[in-house]
């Protein structure tokens, strides 16, 4: 005999979230609800898609840059390339130098909901507070169209 495994649907009718890897997936509404307040320009559902995307293609080529301390580094050696934020790493003393960093150096970034989700597109079992995607022929088109949006994003006064 076969278990059917049922599915919860909540109080409201939906139907329940996809279930991925062990855990939950929660909604960009949720995510969003535990952001630092210095998440600023937060990307869209679209854009953190397309980010997420972005940075899967370039983990594949061993193209990024991961954890505060590697991409602080590079930033300071002159790399080009994206600056991922994940908007929801607490505390914030912990990254919160590197947007100034990148405003100096001409660096497009953004801030997107979920370190867990920014860790798991890298291809880690680790959540991950910040990555920087560096350009490469692979996926240049993907890249550009990333570069634009995130470079379009309103900067923090």
């Amino acid at each position: 005999m076969t278990k059917v495994k049922k599915e919860k649907v909540s109080a409201d009718g939906e139907e329940p979230a996809a279930v991925e890897a062990g855990g939950t997936e929660r909604s960009y509404t949720e995510l969003i609800a535990h952001l630092n307040p210095i998440a600023q320009p937060l990307a869209s559902r679209k854009l953190s898609k397309k980010l997420y995307k972005c940075v899967k293609k370039a983990a594949k080529v061993k193209n990024i840059r991961r954890g505060v301390k590697e991409v602080q580094k590079f930033i300071n050696k002159g790399e080009k390339g994206i600056v991922v934020l994940a908007g929801d790493t607490l505390p914030i003393d912990v990254y919160c130098h590197l947007p100034v960093m990148c405003e100096d150096r001409n660096l497009p970034y953004a801030y997107i909901p979920s370190k867990v989700d920014l860790g798991s597109s890298a291809g880690s079992k680790r959540p991950t507070c910040v990555i920087l995607i560096k350009p490469h022929e692979d996926y240049q088109d993907s890249y550009n169209e990333c570069l634009d949006e995130v470079s379009n994003l309103p900067k923090p006064l």
